[in-house]
């Protein structure tokens, strides 16, 4: 296979997390993503909106980063988080971008409580989230072709070889 361009990830969280947010940022890169974090990104004088629906729209996913502050808090976060949603409502069925990241354990929005989320406050938490940790090697492996089977397929490859297990009950969608 052809070297792809490393996976680009946004980082959508509320200020008062931004250490959590900023060591996920630090991992991602050592990692070989490119995560994108508003306080490295933005540069006096930059258009907020416009700069953060851009980054977000050439993201391969968005990385909602949930805490009892962010759930409960007014303002650009949950305009950040209605944006990621209505992208994630273009795309096919079945594809992975909008990824909600508990960094502290919070009730989740009633609207999210469909969507698997990861837990990155337990202990090993980046290694031992499904989603941030085995996703982002499916997607790289993701060919032209989109679809939900073909995603799957994609998925089994990786999750059939990956040596990672959850430690913590995950909970199951209905």
């Amino acid at each position: 296979m052809a070297a792809s361009l490393p996976l680009k990830v946004f980082l959508c969280h509320a200020s008062e997390d931004k250490p959590l947010v900023r060591e996920l940022f630090e991992r991602l890169k050592a990692d070989g993503f490119a995560p994108w974090l508003d306080s490295d990104a933005l540069l006096p004088g930059m258009d907020w909106d416009l700069e953060i629906q851009k980054a977000m729209r050439a993201s391969d996913a968005v990385i909602v980063c949930f805490s009892s502050v962010s759930v409960s808090k007014e303002g650009y976060v949950q305009k950040e988080i209605k944006y990621a949603q209505d992208i994630q409502k273009e795309k096919p069925e079945g594809t992975i971008f909008f990824i909600p990241l508990q960094v502290e354990a919070c009730e989740m929005p009633f609207s999210l409580r469909g969507i698997q989320w990861g837990h990155y406050y337990e202990v090993g938490g980046y290694e031992n989230v499904e989603v941030i940790y085995r996703l982002p090697k499916s997607l790289k492996l993701r060919k032209p072709n989109n679809s939900p089977y073909a995603v799957a397929r994609d998925l089994s490859r990786v999750f059939g070889r990956h040596k990672c297990r959850p430690t913590k009950e995950l909970r199951k969608v209905s």
